[in-house]
């Protein structure tokens, strides 16, 4: 059987599409979970999400996520792969017309490192900045994500974020002739990350505003923002010029949109509408486990994409 065909003839390999209740309606119609529908933004699957389907191997799953219409996929773990994988996974995504979102570049939760001005630390974080460029020659990807590290009790909070600036700015230096772009991520300090430095938007831009480089950039990830802060669509109209990557999850349970209390319908339609053309990376799990979870997965962004343009 074609990979593209797979969806629409779900119930021969055993997968019944009535068997997953009101998730996939028994009525929808093909061209609604056909991969001929290329979704309007770039949704971005990890490698890996579709392993039920066609298992481990990168390269199947960006064939099969292509065939079932979403333009880009991301790899949180793409600088611990190989240098010939990297470059096979690059060539796969470009004879797709596929695009790459950020790759973790740098992301210690426990150690106290941007927040700090330790010699030690100024030349790790340059090193790691130079590994992510070759990472960037081999793959092409334009952004790169980066975690700004431990808060540090016995330092004022001022002091820290001045840390920060610098460091921000020796790294953009160190990326910029190269244009790669560093995405920084706040992240929720009550359910996920007790400790960090960086938490809300409204930072992340000053950061950006004080470091003053093209590229310092943030990536917006919703689910995290949605527990932190809330208005999600305030504060991306708020940082939109300092905005390179958005991360996808809904809340609670960080599973797919429409399992949780995210409006990603309005929130997609809206980010179309200011001409957004970057990846949005889909970092969560799945509410359904097995192919029943992946087929859940598609159809989840079918719906939330189906806004009229």
């Amino acid at each position: 059987m074609k990979r593209r065909n797979f969806i629409k003839n779900a119930t021969v390999s055993g997968v019944a599409l009535t068997g997953i209740g009101s998730v996939l309606n028994a009525t929808a119609s093909e061209s609604k979970i056909s991969n001929s529908a290329k979704f309007k933004l770039k949704y971005a699957p990890g490698l890996g999400t579709f392993r039920e389907h066609v298992g481990d191997d990168p390269i199947e799953n960006i064939k099969f996520m292509a065939d079932q219409g979403f333009r880009a996929i991301f790899d949180n773990g793409l600088m611990g792969k190989s240098p010939e994988l990297q470059e096979k996974i690059a060539n796969e995504l470009a004879r797709q017309g596929m695009d790459l979102g950020p790759f973790v570049l740098y992301a210690d939760f426990k150690t106290k490192s941007f927040v700090t001005q330790k010699p030690e630390i100024k030349d790790m974080l340059k090193d790691t900045m130079k590994k992510g460029l070759e990472v960037q020659k081999r793959t092409g990807v334009k952004t790169a994500l980066i975690v700004p590290g431990h808060f540090d009790e016995g330092l004022e909070y001022g002091y820290q974020m001045a840390n920060i600036i610098d460091n921000l700015r020796m790294c953009c230096d160190v990326v910029g002739p190269s244009d790669l772009k560093l995405v920084m991520e706040p992240l929720n300090a009550w359910t996920n990350h007790p400790g960090l430095i960086l938490t809300k938007m409204p930072e992340a831009y000053m950061l950006c505003v004080a470091v003053n480089h093209p590229s310092c950039k943030i990536v917006n990830d919703m689910y995290h923002q949605q527990i932190t802060e809330g208005n999600i669509i305030p504060n991306i109209d708020k940082c939109w010029d300092h905005i390179g990557a958005f991360h996808i999850g809904d809340n609670p349970g960080r599973n797919e949109p429409t399992t949780g209390e995210i409006n990603y319908l309005n929130i997609f339609k809206h980010i179309y509408e200011k001409g957004y053309d970057g990846v949005l990376c889909c970092e969560h799990g799945k509410s359904l486990k097995g192919k029943e979870g992946e087929l859940a997965f598609i159809e989840a962004y079918r719906k939330v994409d189906a806004f009229e343009v």
